[in-house]
């Protein structure tokens, strides 16, 4: 992902990068990548902030019903204030209380958001569940194995990407 991220133009600035509540590495990878891109200027042109997972790793499908909905109303006030062109995702933690509230803009007329999911490089086979539910809702769904394209025709297949 932070591949991807490094390679986008200042266009899409300021960035907010939307982590789990209990994620410090990403936090740390992206103000690593963040200050390389930016080594010659001091202003700051991404912030962080953080909502609770929507699901943590081995919770069970009916218990994330709950969170998920937890985290969907911490993400709403935060996409409709920033009023995203595009909303860059990976992942369960965030990423579908993120994708449904910028969806509602869309459904709504407010701002026609340009969603991008990126699965991860270890889903050979499946998508995971985050993906198939992207594969509906998403612009965009990136996969990094050729033969989850033939399964998914809906899919982008562009390589490695993360």
């Amino acid at each position: 992902m932070l591949r991807l991220l490094g390679a986008m133009s200042d266009t899409y600035s300021p960035r907010h990068y939307v982590i789990a509540n209990t994620d410090k590495m990403s936090e740390d990878k992206i103000k690593t990548m963040e200050a390389e891109r930016h080594k010659h200027s001091k202003e700051l042109q991404y912030q962080f902030i953080r909502i609770p997972r929507s699901r943590e790793v081995r919770q069970s499908y009916m218990t994330s019903i709950v969170s998920t909905l937890y985290a969907t109303f911490y993400a709403f006030p935060i996409v409709f204030k920033a009023a995203p062109d595009l909303v860059l995702c990976n992942g369960p933690g965030t990423c579908i209380p993120l994708c449904a509230a910028a969806f509602i803009m869309r459904f709504l007329g407010i701002k026609p958001v340009i969603q991008v999911y990126v699965e991860s490089i270890c889903r050979v086979e499946n998508l995971s569940v985050s993906g198939l539910i992207m594969y509906y809702f998403a612009d965009h769904l990136l996969v990094q194995w050729p033969q989850l394209k033939d399964k998914y025709p809906k899919s982008e297949y562009l390589g490695r990407v993360v």
